[in-house]
């Protein structure tokens, strides 16, 4: 059975992308359709977090705006490949995700309208969207980060995770990796499933950050 999962995710997040690549593929398989929402780390954090942690995360606003618009112009599916393209100029390429360059180029490389990007920037009412859309997933799933994933397209259980360095390096591990997922999120007594995180992504974002002067 193909289960259907609405996956919220912020672009500043290295590991939220290599999940995300890592479902792209379980989708491509068949064993899943996407849906994508958004969540906002600037939001969830605010006041609770170091100054250049917030700093950073502050970067993802006028690209959770314009995905917005992004969403309005093409649905889900566009939301998707603006994703993907921006995750790999972010992450893979090393731009920066607060420049709007680097966001009107991945909409380009999406085979869409780079001008929506002004179109969010110019418009607060896209920003506004973004907070309904973070505050409602919270409110109602209790969700604290990304990825979150949601089941039943949305309306079912919402698990945080997983969180991997890597995509699986199979088409098999993948895929069962995802079944062991969703059978834990389905599971109604579960509720967390942890260990240190003893490696980080190969992504050129993760570089930057952990070679920068002031980086812990």
């Amino acid at each position: 059975m193909t289960e259907h999962i609405r996956f919220h995710f912020d672009p500043i997040c290295p590991w939220c992308y290599q999940t995300s690549r890592w479902l792209k593929r379980v989708a491509e398989l068949g064993e899943v359709e996407l849906t994508w929402g958004l969540f906002s780390l600037e939001l969830q954090n605010a006041g609770n977090e170091p100054e250049e942690l917030a700093s950073a995360h502050a970067q993802a606003k006028l690209a959770l705006a314009t995905a917005v618009a992004v969403r309005d112009e093409g649905g889900s599916d566009a939301v998707g490949a603006f994703y993907s393209a921006l995750g790999r100029r972010v992450h893979e390429s090393g731009e920066q995700l607060g420049e709007a360059d680097t966001v009107k180029r991945a909409l380009d490389d999406a085979g869409l309208d780079p001008g929506l990007a002004d179109r969010a920037a110019a418009d607060p009412a896209y920003v506004e969207r973004v907070v309904t859309e973070h505050r409602e997933l919270v409110d109602g799933t209790r969700s604290f980060g990304v990825p979150t994933l949601v089941l039943d397209g949305g309306d079912g259980p919402a698990i945080f995770g997983p969180v991997i360095t890597e995509p699986p390096a199979s088409d098999a591990d993948a895929v069962e990796l995802f079944r062991h997922v969703v059978w834990l999120a389905r599971y109604p007594g579960f509720s967390e499933l942890k260990r240190d995180r003893d490696a980080l992504p190969d992504l050129e974002s993760v570089h930057q950050w952990s070679t920068a002067p002031d980086s812990t």
